[in-house]
Order: C-alpha cells, then sequence, then structure tokens
C-alpha cells in the first residue's frame, strides 16, 4: 500500500515479549507513516487497548494530525470497541490486514 501524502496512512503493531527492561517494559508498539517511511515507538509494559489508544493520540495525533487510515492486525488491542470508537471520533479508517508468517 502507497499514502498519497505525509502522514495520511499508518501501520500499527506491536513487538513482543522481549527481556524486560526498567520499569518492567517488555513490548513496545510501532507506527509507522506509509508516506515517508517514519517511525513512532514507545515501550510499554503491559498492551492495552487504552495504552494504544494513547499511543495514538500523543504519537500520531498530536504530532502529525489525524490520519486518514491505521492500518493493523487482528490483535484484540485494535479490534475492539474502545479503540475502533476512538478511530471513529476522530473519522479515521481502521482497516485490518491479514497477518502472513514466512
Amino acid at each position: 500500500m502507497v499514502s498519497p501524502w505525509l502522514f495520511a496512512q499508518w501501520g500499527l503493531d506491536l513487538i513482543g515479549p522481549m527481556p524486560e527492561g526498567k520499569g518492567q517494559v517488555k513490548y513496545a508498539v510501532v507506527a509507522v507513516d506509509y508516506f515517508t517511511k517514519w517511525a513512532e515507538a514507545e515501550a510499554l509494559a503491559t498492551i492495552t487497548a487504552a495504552r494504544i489508544e494513547t499511543f495514538v493520540w500523543q504519537n500520531i495525533v498530536c504530532r502529525f494530525s489525524i490520519p486518514n487510515i491505521i492500518v493493523t492486525d487482528n490483535g484484540r488491542q485494535f479490534d475492539n470497541t474502545k479503540f475502533k470508537q476512538f478511530c471513529s471520533n476522530l473519522k479515521i479508517h481502521l482497516c485490518f490486514a491479514s497477518p502472513t508468517h514466512l
């Protein structure tokens, strides 16, 4: 997929578990802009819909503006009523991609 302009479409995914770090963090949420390939990431101790919503608000919306599309996998942190409502309120189209394993 290619985005027609800067910061209009973001990919969002989770990494982990990794070896535990300071503050008991062992996961990371990562967002990548489809046009510029700019990446934003944040370490997390736990993965919840609220933490994902806060990450999107602070690291995407407040820094780069409201995106048109967020593409993610079918993880329960993304595919739930709270996050879907958050995206709907901001008029962000939430797309789910099928995960593939090579």
